[in-house]
């Protein structure tokens, strides 16, 4: 028996521990390397959650509860158009941002309080409305040839400008894209015209300085070559003859190169020109259809504004008119549910006034019938006599009522000369027989099983009948 008992208790441990272990195991949650697990609810300190990114934690339950926040960059675009540059002209800078969640302990934290639970468009939305801000506000800090000509200095302060707002939503910049940056003014375009004409012109000037230097060094060798001939006319004619030869080949061969150098500069410069022209036009073309097709962009971007406005205001208004008829609708059901309370009740308390009106009635009969009774030292037959004697003038007047409004325009009554004289006329009879048709008020009260007392009258015996009987009330019950 022990053994058993043993055994059982062991049974017992092990599925405390297993179930200890288990639910331990179901508490514990991981975090993902593209995620974070935010802890929150009673979590120690005046903090109102605690961050991991990587690693795991145990979530205690009732007081504790987690959710994840995901790492994965938001890309945004920003078309801004029209932004005031620090000259007072309006640009377009349209540009891409990457975005995201930053795993810095205290921006992660900002993350966490801002922005867990909230839907990505949401944030994207958030985050949109501050670059657009701040954006804005770096270009109208700077110069177009700033803009334009450094970008990595414009990056630079769109970076410093728009990463601090975004760590206080808990958001980091990743990225920054300047696609394309035009003017309505042409400004821009201007610049790069003045900056090919610059090129161009500095390229004449260095043809020309080379032109100089070939002049120069031309002397020079000229000059040396005279030296040597004059230094090899002393030695011997015949050296001098060959030299004179060889100075004249050299200095026609040094006029050749001259002339085709000459001609290969001005060749160059040709080829430059045409180049510049071809490009300039190239760049018009493209300008010129950047433009149109910003300004198709702009059409379309303001049809389908307008579109949206209309529709919203569609909805609206029916959402107005559906309103109205649910109001309506409610209001009419609830006059009707009104009127059908206010009739119920109605119907109620009339039915409540009569049963208390008849119960009051029936109260009173029954404090009446007990207080005939009481006056009958509570003999109770004797009282329905009573009662019984009330009525009966009531039945009598509603005989003679009856008979009263008998319509007889007239009576024939056939009497025979050698009637009976005992008995009388045929007249005489009739009329006693119709006073006999009503029925006496004793027998009246004997029907209602009533004696009625000996001054109210007997019946006499019928003389016509030869009954020697008399009608009289029959003996009272002893009760």
């Amino acid at each position: 028996m022990s053994g058993g008992l043993f055994a059982l208790a062991v049974a017992a441990f092990i599925i405390l521990i297993v179930s200890t272990i288990i639910f331990l195991a179901s508490r514990y949650r991981r975090c993902p390397s593209d995620r974070i697990l935010v802890i929150y609810g009673k979590v120690g300190g005046n903090r109102s959650c605690r961050c991991l990114h990587g690693g795991g934690a145990f979530v205690w339950p009732l007081i504790q509860d987690y959710a994840y926040l995901s790492l994965t960059p938001m890309t945004i675009s920003i078309p801004l158009q029209n932004a005031l540059s620090l000259q007072n002209i309006r640009i377009n800078v349209p540009s891409t941002f990457t975005v995201g969640i930053s795993t810095d302990p205290l921006i992660m934290n900002n993350a966490a309080e801002r922005l867990l639970g909230v839907a990505v468009q949401h944030i994207e939305d958030m985050a949109k409305e501050i670059i657009f801000g701040q954006l804005r506000l770096t270009v109208a800090s700077l110069t177009i040839e700033q803009i334009n000509q450094d970008r990595e200095s414009f990056l630079e302060e769109i970076r410093k400008n728009v990463e601090p707002e975004l760590n206080k939503i808990g958001l980091y910049l990743i990225n920054v894209n300047i696609t394309d940056i035009t003017d309505e003014s042409e400004y821009i375009e201007s610049i790069g015209k003045k900056a090919a004409s610059e090129a161009v012109n500095k390229a004449k000037v260095d043809v020309a300085e080379q032109e100089k230097l070939g002049a120069i060094g031309q002397a020079q060798a000229n000059k040396e070559r005279a030296i040597r001939v004059a230094e090899n006319e002393a030695e011997s004619a015949k050296g001098q003859k060959r030299a004179e030869a060889d100075r004249r080949v050299y200095v026609q061969g040094q006029e050749a190169e001259a002339v085709a150098g000459e001609n290969r500069a001005r060749a160059d410069i040709a080829a430059a020109n045409a180049g510049l022209v071809v490009k300039e036009a190239a760049a018009d073309q493209l300008g010129e259809v950047a433009r149109r097709e910003a300004v198709v962009q702009i059409q379309k971007a303001q049809y389908l504004a307008e579109q949206e406005r209309l529709n919203a205001e569609e909805v609206v208004r029916r959402e107005i008119d559906k309103r109205m008829i649910e109001i309506a609708a409610e209001a009419e059901a609830e006059r009707v549910r009104r009127e059908a309370r206010g009739q119920a009740d109605a119907v109620l308390m009339r039915y409540e006034a009569e049963a208390r009106g008849l119960l009051q009635v029936l109260q009173s009969k029954a404090a009446g019938y007990q207080s005939l009774v009481g006056s009958c030292n509570g003999d109770a037959r004797a009282a329905a006599t009573l009662l019984l004697i009330e009525k009966i003038e009531g039945i009598v007047a509603k005989q003679v009522e009856a008979i009263s409004k008998l319509k007889i325009d007239k009576i024939t009554v056939w009497d025979t000369a050698g009637g009976d004289s005992a008995k009388g006329s045929s007249t005489a009879g009739f009329l006693s027989s119709l006073m006999r048709s009503l029925p006496p008020l004793h027998d009246l009260a004997a029907m209602a099983g009533v004696e009625l007392p000996e001054y109210l009258g007997k019946v006499k015996a019928d003389v016509a009948g030869g009954s020697s009987a008399a009608a009289s009330a029959p003996p009272p019950r002893k009760g």
